[in-house]
């Protein structure tokens, strides 16, 4: 029988990873169950990606820019003259509130770097990215940096503790850390 002409299938396998990851969790990611929830041969799966580790990068990365994206939309819809502090303290606030579990998923893939060395390349760029939006609007690349941890760090917080954010509270520390 000829060979299936399939040009889709590397993205539909690690689209299939993410909502394996997504629903599951991070243990439950192997080759067979990325196989079953993307419809296709096991044998597709090692052929695109030798190791679990290059389909999770693939998947950290795929996830990322989602969310960089998204990140650097909502910074270029601020108003030039929009207080930092009060963009940011809104957007803590309200990212809990919208798709938790897109976040949880997130943030899940973005811990992966803990333990997986091959991942924290991508999770490195992804952080340095998201400081270069923040730059665009802080004084220098250090604050951005600082910023960019700061939102990690609330919003992490938040997935795992369930406290919801005081806006007042958040929006004080952005300021003292901006300036």
């Amino acid at each position: 029988m000829p060979r299936r002409y399939d040009p889709d299938r590397r993205d539909r396998i690690v689209e299939a990873a993410v909502r394996v990851v997504a629903a599951r969790g991070l243990g439950a990611l192997s080759h067979r169950a990325v196989a079953a929830e993307a419809d296709v041969p096991l044998g597709s799966t090692t052929y695109h990606f030798a190791t679990l580790d290059d389909l999770l990068v693939e998947a950290v990365r795929r996830t990322a820019r989602k969310w960089l994206d998204d990140f650097a939309a909502w910074e270029r819809d601020l108003s030039p003259d929009a207080p930092l502090a009060d963009a940011v303290a809104d957007l803590v606030v309200e990212a809990p509130a919208g798709d938790r579990s897109r976040l949880e998923l997130e943030y899940e893939l973005y811990a992966a770097a803990l333990r997986r060395p091959a991942v924290r390349p991508v999770a490195a760029e992804s952080v340095e990215e998201m400081a270069a939006v923040l730059g665009r609007r802080t004084p220098d690349a250090a604050t951005a940096r600082a910023l960019a941890a700061l939102l990690d760090g609330l919003l992490l917080q938040c997935l795992v503790t369930g406290r919801p954010f005081d806006r007042a509270e958040v929006r004080e520390a952005v300021a003292r850390l901006v300036g």
